[in-house]
């Protein structure tokens, strides 16, 4: 993953965070005839010490994305948080100097491990239960799998294709305007906080409001 040094995320726990927070992944990788991409919310799986070993996930059974990578291929897992266009405009110091000018905001999550394929009915029943369990758990009166007829659920389980992706790099990228003066941050942050676009409130909330002193 690009990023000068103050872009990058080195707390593993604020990784881990934003992939919870944001599961829908992008799934790429280098097919025979060029690169290919599948969509997927895929869910980390963690060894014994709780550090995270794992990404997966299903697609539908048909996704040539299945038939394409083979078994064990390298593939890459992109996280997408809340992003934001920033326009000049949000800049004190424009009116000072005009040396300003457009850019984007971000908060991003890269993945890359070799992938494995499953067609086992309870393994992938298991991986549906689980991501289902995940997605529902904030909601009052969760819906589980076992609510639906188990000759439904058999039928489309038959349909989905299992992955996993031993994790061996997980990298976060967090492009919040540290590289401004803290004027210009505090107006980026202002301007996107009064949005009506819910993802530019929710950036707008993870910018700090200050900097960490340099050691």
């Amino acid at each position: 993953m690009y990023g000068p040094a103050h872009f990058s995320i080195d707390d593993q726990g604020e990784i881990i965070a934003l992939v919870e927070a944001r599961p829908f992944a992008t799934l790429v990788a280098a097919g025979p005839s060029g690169p290919i991409a599948a969509f997927a919310p895929l869910l980390i799986e963690r060894d014994d010490t709780g550090r995270p070993a794992a990404l997966i996930g299903h697609l539908a059974r048909a996704n040539p994305f299945n038939d394409v990578v083979a078994e064990g291929a390298r593939v890459l897992a992109i996280f997408h948080g809340p992003e934001a266009y920033v326009s000049p405009s949000f800049y004190p110091t424009k009116q000072e100097h005009g040396r300003v000018v457009p850019t984007w905001n971000y908060l991003a999550v890269e993945a890359e491990g070799a992938i494995s394929f499953t067609r086992e009915p309870a393994a992938i029943r298991e991986l549906v239960t689980r991501l289902t369990d995940r997605m529902e758990a904030p909601r009052p009166g969760p819906w589980a799998v076992s609510d639906a007829p188990a000759t439904y659920v058999d039928k489309l389980t038959n349909a989905i294709t299992g992955i996993r992706i031993a994790i061996d790099s997980l990298q976060g990228k967090a492009k919040l305007s540290q590289n401004k003066t803290e004027p210009d941050r505090a107006g980026v942050r202002a301007h996107l906080s009064q949005s009506r676009d819910p993802l530019e409130q929710l950036l707008a909330a993870a910018m700090p409001a200050e900097l960490p002193k340099e050691a």
